[in-house]
């Protein structure tokens, strides 16, 4: 058994301690995605992490084939507890190295282990950098982590049908700012945006 190409445990565990911060008051408070306050991103975040060990696991059903688009999920009561299992969980499903290999599905698209696997690494690295800015907190993510994602970033907004890209039109950025506000811009966010 060879190793998993990225442990997504040091990021994973990045976004718990950012979501363990949130107080109750915060929930209402904006984030840079439009529309989508505090309490749906982390909604968002507890059913990705869902979705994407399932993916990983390759049991794939209703948690993998729902489009995250579809809906705005729900946070459940006890999501304090839930988020920081179901990042785990992520985690350790992804370091099987069976996971990044064959097909799997996540948001209703089947796509091969190693794209989803990077697309998990995208989804908790901006969406750490989207509840930090909400948060006015200090964010820096796991650098393999945001290597992965900004290559998938790179590779998305290259591609000749991405259209507005995966989260909206490309932010240009300078290609000498830091690698994390290259890959927010490629995901269609402003770097400079703050609460």
């Amino acid at each position: 058994m060879t190793d998993s190409p990225l442990d997504l445990g040091p990021q994973a565990r990045i976004v718990a301690r950012l979501a363990e911060a949130v107080t109750d008051e915060q929930l209402a408070a904006p984030t840079p995605c439009p529309d989508t306050p505090v309490r749906d991103l982390l909604g968002h975040l507890l059913h990705l992490s869902i979705a994407f060990r399932d993916a990983a696991r390759k049991d794939l059903g209703a948690t993998t084939d729902t489009n995250p688009a579809a809906t705005v999920p729900d946070l459940p009561p006890g999501w304090r507890a839930e988020l920081p299992k179901a990042l785990d969980e992520l985690a350790d499903a992804w370091r099987d190295p069976a996971a990044w290999t064959g097909e799997t599905r996540a948001g209703g698209v089947d796509l091969p282990g190693e794209i989803a696997g990077a697309v998990a690494a995208d989804e908790l690295v901006i969406h750490a950098w989207d509840l930090s800015r909400a948060l006015n907190l200090d964010y820096t993510p796991d650098l393999p982590a945001l290597a992965s994602a900004y290559s998938f970033l790179l590779a998305a907004a290259e591609a000749p049908d991405r259209g507005d890209g995966l989260f909206g039109p490309v932010i240009e950025v300078p290609p000498e700012a830091p690698l994390l506000d290259r890959a927010v811009g490629l995901s269609g966010r402003d770097p400079a945006w703050r609460a």
